[in-house]
């Protein structure tokens, strides 16, 4: 009887925590306080910093932790936990002047159970857990520590200052620390509750942890002691965010419309022609409902050709010969794609490999691809293939999920006499093959980390070479790599910027790659919502969004 007892009162607790942090119109009536609300059907798997290699979980962690820096909607590196920083004059070195108003969320760990003040040496403690396999997938973002300085390259000479020391010079660095796995965590609830600190989280965001039930709902209380302000008022305005995991995207669109939920993101998480006319615009019928939030979204969709002449596979394809990547790429038409495959959403990869959304991304420095019979016909002689005669049939290798644009693209390849099969393969066979570079042609799509080109043409700098590195079409060019170690040093962004766009030119004059088309954030928000940011790197930042009832 004991144990129906407690089972009743536990269930008669989170019935009231549904209740009480409901979205919906009718409980916000009631209630004054106000709660956004986002639907996330991909779930969640923890909400340690350390294990945010997905967005699920950044989105949640990102609410709940703070890092030294943050990154503003226009990809700009500020302040945060760090005041300020210092970098050595040979790169090597960062230093950084920590606030002293910042302090953890209060808890049961602490003494008293009030939250204590965050210190250098709580940074030195959180960075060095992510060397730990076990805890976090961020051990390559450590490649460039200097481990011989002690500490592991991590030190704290005093309580507001924390040091960095690298091996070289990286001048993506501070980007990189914008990543939520640099989050500060404190030691005494790691120690306390070790693996389940995935559910047990304790951070210094603008919200705190109240409840999770995995696979229900999620549940974060306004962080009264938040250490920033916004026109001297302290931030943030919610009282409380509130997440569902609702996976089937026609029963989250019923919630969104009765107002049960204030937001959905992605493309997949509802139906776009249901919502969106021919040119991607929301339809009139939903105007006075919602509105729609579109950004830049620094993800290219691509096909990847393995140009590698030393593997047996590479020397007897015609995918070697550049005139024959070159005459793929001129072999479709990228906007049809968008506009019949992808409801308008995003934009033809017309350009380079860096998609929209990042500084050198500019379609009048870098020329890329467009559809042209003519040049097919020109590329396809010039590699010994006259209108195709004698072009043996080309593989791509792909997941299901792309079917419908790329058998759009096997259409139009076809009428320009280039022959190309199809072979499906479940995610891991795929993932695995392109590592092991057992696939001249496959279908990928690179998502930047954080917000520096570097993430993106590191794919092609000849020391990456999968399986060991991202460089899966193990393209080497001599210049192209001259101009990437040189950006890795260069302090000015204008150089930097004229750096990758030259990198970007040369890596679509040689062709190991086959740019479809850059990505785009879509979000529908209900229209109580306003100050909800929205950035390149769809980071979802909740601090300065008001609700009105």
């Amino acid at each position: 009887m004991k144990i129906v007892r407690q089972f009743l009162v536990l269930n008669s607790f989170v019935l009231l925590l549904v209740f009480l942090f409901s979205c919906g119109n009718k409980e916000s009536k009631k209630d004054p306080r106000t709660v956004f609300c986002y639907n996330e059907m991909g779930g969640l798997s923890s909400l340690d910093p350390a294990a945010t290699s997905n967005f699920e979980n950044i989105w949640a962690v990102n609410q709940l932790y703070s890092g030294l820096v943050q990154m503003s909607d226009s990809l700009k590196i500020l302040p945060c936990i760090a005041k300020s920083w210092d970098i050595s004059d040979d790169g090597l070195s960062y230093t950084f002047k920590l606030r002293n108003d910042v302090f953890f969320h209060d808890h049961e760990v602490f003494n008293g159970g009030e939250g204590r003040q965050v210190k250098a040496q709580d940074f030195v403690y959180s960075f060095n857990r992510l060397y730990d396999p076990k805890v976090s997938s961020a051990l390559s973002l450590l490649e460039n520590i200097n481990q011989d300085k002690g500490n592991k390259g991590f030190e704290a000479p005093n309580e507001e200052t924390f040091i960095i020391h690298l091996k070289k010079p990286f001048s993506p660095f501070l980007g990189i620390l914008t990543m939520k796995f640099f989050s500060v965590v404190p030691e005494e609830a790691v120690k306390k509750f070790k693996e389940d600190f995935r559910r047990n989280p304790v951070g210094t965001g603008p919200f705190k942890f109240k409840y999770w039930e995995e696979g229900t709902r999620l549940v974060m209380h306004k962080n009264e002691k938040y250490f920033e302000f916004e026109n001297k008022q302290r931030l943030p305005y919610l009282d409380a965010v509130s997440v569902t995991f609702i996976r089937e995207k026609e029963a989250a669109f019923m919630q969104f419309l009765k107002g049960d939920i204030d937001m959905l993101s992605g493309i997949d998480a509802f139906n776009p022609s249901e919502v969106l006319d021919a040119d991607g615009k929301l339809k009139a019928f939903y105007q006075d409902k919602f509105y729609l939030q579109t950004q830049p979204y620094i993800k290219t969709d691509y096909i990847g050709i393995l140009v590698d002449e030393s593997l047996p596979h590479v020397k007897n394809s015609p995918l070697k010969l550049k005139a024959i990547r070159k005459a793929i790429n001129y072999a479709f038409d990228r906007d049809k794609l968008i506009k019949y495959f992808h409801n308008n959403i995003g934009y033809a990869a017309n350009s380079g490999f860096i998609p929209k959304g990042l500084k050198s991304y500019n379609p009048k420095k870098v020329k890329g691809y467009y559809y042209s019979p003519d040049k097919v016909k020109k590329y396809l002689a010039e590699a010994g293939f006259p209108n195709g005669k004698g072009l043996p049939v080309i593989t791509l290798n792909t997941t299901e999920n792309y079917m419908d644009i790329l058998e759009y693209i096997q259409g139009q390849l076809n009428e320009n006499n280039i022959k190309l099969k199809i072979n499906i393969q479940n995610s891991t066979v795929l993932k695995t093959g392109v590592a092991k570079n057992e696939f001249n042609l496959f279908k990928k799509s690179w998502i930047g980390d954080y917000a520096d080109e570097e993430n993106f043409m590191s794919l092609f700098y000849s020391k990456n070479f999968s399986p060991k590195g991202f460089n899966y079409t193990h393209y080497h060019n001599e210049e192209f790599d001259k101009l990437f170690d040189q950006a890795q040093i260069e302090k000015n962004d204008s150089i930097k910027t004229v750096l990758y766009q030259k990198m970007d030119q040369l890596l679509i004059d040689d062709a190991p790659v086959i740019p479809l088309y850059y990505d785009q954030i879509i979000r529908l928000v209900r229209h109580n919502i306003t100050k909800l940011g929205n950035n390149p790197m769809n980071l979802l930042n909740l601090k300065q969004v008001k609700k009105s009832n």
